[in-house]
């Protein structure tokens, strides 16, 4: 695995790793967007899993995440205005470096929880610019609810500014996460029922902060511009589209909202999207108990249509 940095227009430099220990011809690249408050190193596994088959994995350290920023007082806040949009723009400079080294190559946009959410609006946004997209920890049209999250982190931004820690927004969003796994050892039992993983997400510096009020207020608002039928119909009908994750994952609703966005996503007459459930799995699907069923499923998958 190497990094690199490239600059933003604002002049934040994104760090990206690249795993590309590739032993034939390369069939394709794999772009990844990770989660909210986690960071790419934590793909290491299945990027390497994907090398062996041929694919190289690209993954930057979103804005406000990771090795992107320059002290841990930035952690959680992405911009001064519209994060969601920023996050979403530098998939697509990242986009544009990978097609300059690799030209001939199908790219895979890959996201995970937030960055599936960023991933489907890049899909709306720059459908030329990849040829499959695949999806895990994610969901469909956000509830209602969400918007009483807006409003909390709107007030919050008024009384204290951008970069105030959003403690309240925060328990709204996540304090019933860890309710169907009680008696709960850690607060992010939710992410996996491998408590090792857990264990390992818990010590890395650089996971499991709170995020700003203004983080919250751009990505709601960002998860209600995906869902307008003026921006869904953008994506093409010729997207492939795969939608994976565990019917025991609290951002998906236990697995509905991985049926809302499937029909959602049927709706609009696209020709190839499908999706997985697995029994019993939480939010990180690549840090489960199966963690290689669920791989090898992507991979195959990928096989067929790359």
């Amino acid at each position: 695995m190497e990094k690199f940095k490239f600059k933003d227009i604002d002049g934040t430099e994104i760090l990206v790793r690249k795993w590309a220990t590739i032993d034939n011809e390369p069939k394709g690249v794999i772009q990844i967007a990770h989660g909210m408050a986690e960071e790419s190193s934590r793909y290491d596994y299945v990027a390497k899993k994907l090398n062996k088959e041929g694919y190289i994995v690209y993954a930057n350290d979103h804005r406000g995440h990771g090795e992107t920023v320059l002290s841990r007082e930035d952690l959680g806040y992405i911009s001064d205005e519209d994060g969601f949009h920023w996050m979403v723009n530098n998939l697509k400079q990242l986009n544009d470096i990978i097609k300059e080294e690799y030209p001939t190559l199908p790219i895979v946009l890959l996201g995970h929880s937030m960055g599936s959410f960023l991933s489907q609006r890049y899909a709306e946004l720059y459908s030329d610019s990849i040829d499959y997209l695949a999806l895990t920890g994610t969901n469909g049209k956000p509830k209602l609810i969400t918007k009483l999250g807006i409003k909390i982190a709107k007030s919050d931004i008024k009384k204290y500014g951008r970069r105030h820690i959003g403690r309240r927004i925060n328990k709204l969003a996540f304090g019933a996460y860890n309710n169907n796994f009680e008696p709960t050892r850690t607060q992010f039992d939710w992410l996996s029922s491998v408590d090792e993983e857990v264990d390992e997400y818990i010590k890395n510096d650089l996971c499991g902060f709170k995020c700003s009020s203004s983080f919250f207020y751009d990505f709601i608002n960002g998860l209600w511009t995906i869902h307008k039928s003026e921006n869904l119909c953008k994506i093409p009908e010729s997207l492939p589209i795969y939608i994976f994750g565990g019917d025991k994952d609290p951002v998906g609703y236990s697995g509905k909202g991985i049926l809302s966005l499937y029909n959602c996503l049927k709706s609009l007459i696209i020709n190839d999207v499908s999706y997985k459930i697995y029994k019993d799995g939480r939010h990180e699907m690549f840090h489960e108990y199966n963690k290689d069923e669920v791989i090898s499923d992507l991979i195959l998958w990928l096989n067929k249509r790359v």
